[in-house]
């Protein structure tokens, strides 16, 4: 099995360079599963059903979310009746929306998508450890699910790593997402995890983690606000992870992805 992970989408530019490389990606690659995050799809703050459908149309098969997730009041709506949708497992209960769901690939194979948030420079929420055990305790790989990914929303890189090594061997893929800029650390764990601390975000890099640059650079020049932020509107770059699976729903290898705009190119070298 092959799956892809997209980083998060910023605002229009994000939008346009998932739209133009995504089908093109799934087409070449083969991919059976794609995962989007989508939580800063909306003008940078969070996503709306049209845009949901918009990722979905370009080959998202489920969209995860973050701290953004409601950002965009129609979020609390349009969730409960959008099963591929997934806002962070350990937000409080009650909360709209779900945080993990079982979706079947194109092939009949079964994969568990799960979006946690984490703590460390986060703000509080129940222990993501813990909501991640329950989730996977309930659709164990190998025996419910052929799959497993983890989509960690989270700002620490040491809190990412702890989830991959806490997890490994029981899922498929434990990736980072939130601070907008890939890492170099793509690799298997040693129980055949697949890690990254983060995905990158698919969007403008040449802004402030996808933000037109004047304006936060003036924010830390002189700790006033002069405008709203807004995402920048250039050449995009799409950022992901790409994991080729074995029979056993655990990583065989694991590659970074990165189509367009500024960043140097990188692409899975496989058949």
């Amino acid at each position: 099995m092959r799956i892809l992970f997209v980083g998060d989408v910023v605002g229009r530019a994000g939008r346009r360079v998932v739209g133009e490389a995504l089908p093109e990606l799934v087409a070449r690659y083969r991919f059976d599963f794609v995962v989007v995050n989508g939580e800063n799809a909306a003008g940078g703050f969070g996503i709306t059903e049209a845009i949901h459908a918009e990722l979905c149309d370009a080959g998202a098969d489920v969209v995860t979310l973050g701290n953004h997730a409601f950002d965009q009041r129609e979020a609390l709506v349009f969730i409960e009746r959008t099963p591929n949708l997934i806002r962070p497992i350990n937000l409080p209960p009650g909360t709209p929306g779900a945080g993990a769901g079982l979706y079947e690939t194109r092939s009949g194979k079964r994969v568990l998508v799960i979006n946690v948030l984490g703590r460390v420079f986060m703000q509080p929420l129940d222990d993501p450890f813990a909501a991640v055990e329950k989730a996977i305790a309930e659709c164990p790989l190998g025996d419910v699910a052929d799959a497993i990914i983890v989509d960690m929303h989270a700002e620490a890189t040491s809190e990412k790593q702890g989830m991959a090594h806490y997890l490994d061997g029981r899922v498929s893929l434990v990736v980072g997402t939130h601070t907008h800029t890939p890492t170099a650390d793509h690799q298997v764990l040693a129980g055949g995890t697949a890690y990254q601390s983060d995905a990158g975000m698919s969007g403008d890099y040449d802004s402030v983690i996808g933000m037109d640059k004047e304006e936060p650079v003036n924010r830390f020049l002189t700790a006033l606000p002069r405008a709203r932020f807004e995402p920048a509107l250039g050449d995009a770059t799409l950022c992901g992870l790409a994991v080729e699976l074995d029979g056993r729903g655990l990583a065989r290898d694991a590659a970074p992805v990165r189509v367009g705009g500024r960043l140097s190119q990188a692409l899975p070298d496989w058949d």
